[in-house]
């Protein structure tokens, strides 16, 4: 049976609070709800983006579409306006000029249909424009909302490096006045038990698991001088005695 002295054995509680505190800490880095806020909205941004570069993307593609629309329109309108010149002046013979006269009346309707084509593809723009504006408003709002809660988990973040500090300088001062051998054996049972290697023996209630010893292991623990380490027989974790563990 390992031995060490109980005051040092005692002094495993205090060694076994700041590990768990530093669990906590680490805990709660891992689980910092701005860390989860920060990944929902940087996810939606992403997508945010995506639809914007789409949308932008439109617009140009709409923006092309008027431009040959508009076009089209001039085109049109600029030989109507060569051909009526050419027969207000009366140029040429009456079989040409009657020609013209079709040519315009076919041009007016031509210009009309692409006046209508225009007409639609400009509402088209103004609404797709109006579509990439709103997602450029979303993006923005959204970046505002990443810096803020960034700014929050920096924060928290920091307060918990700043308390992981004075516990790791508490715990190595507590480590350093405890029997080294007994430390190692701490750290040995403590790794595959969640991080729980020493337990006060209250009310023969081992604090580790929380189960009641039987009468023949508290008989044992009570026959065990003052510096043998004892153990739970149910969870295998250093059992820490004092006047409260009901001997």
């Amino acid at each position: 049976m390992p031995k060490a002295p109980a005051i040092d054995q005692q002094r495993l509680l205090d060694l076994q609070s700041v590990d768990t505190r530093l669990a906590q800490l680490a805990h709660r880095r891992s689980t910092l709800p701005e860390q989860a806020e920060l990944a929902s909205l940087q996810k939606e941004r992403q997508r945010s983006a995506d639809m914007l570069v789409a949308a932008r993307t439109l617009v140009s593609d709409v923006e092309r579409q008027v431009a040959k629309a508009e076009a089209d329109v001039a085109q049109v309108r600029d030989r109507a306006e060569r051909n009526t010149k050419r027969l207000e002046a009366g140029v040429g013979s009456s079989k040409d000029l009657q020609a013209l006269q079709h040519e315009l009346e076919s041009l007016a309707r031509r210009q009309t249909v692409l006046e209508d084509e225009e007409l639609v593809v400009l509402e088209r723009l103004e609404q797709v424009q109006f579509a990439a504006a709103e997602l450029t408003t979303t993006d923005g709002e959204l970046a505002e909302q990443i810096e803020e809660v960034t700014v929050r988990k920096d924060a928290a973040l920091a307060e918990i490096a700043s308390e992981e500090t004075a516990v790791l300088a508490r715990r190595q001062a507590i480590a350093m006045g405890v029997d080294d051998a007994l430390v190692a054996l701490y750290e040995k049972v403590r790794a595959p038990r969640s991080g729980v290697g020493a337990a006060l023996l209250r009310s023969r209630r081992c604090g580790g698991c929380q189960l009641e010893l039987n009468a023949s292991d508290l008989a044992e623990i009570r026959k065990a001088a003052s510096d043998d380490v004892v153990f739970c027989e149910e969870c295998g974790r250093i059992l820490v005695r004092t006047e409260e563990s009901g001997l």
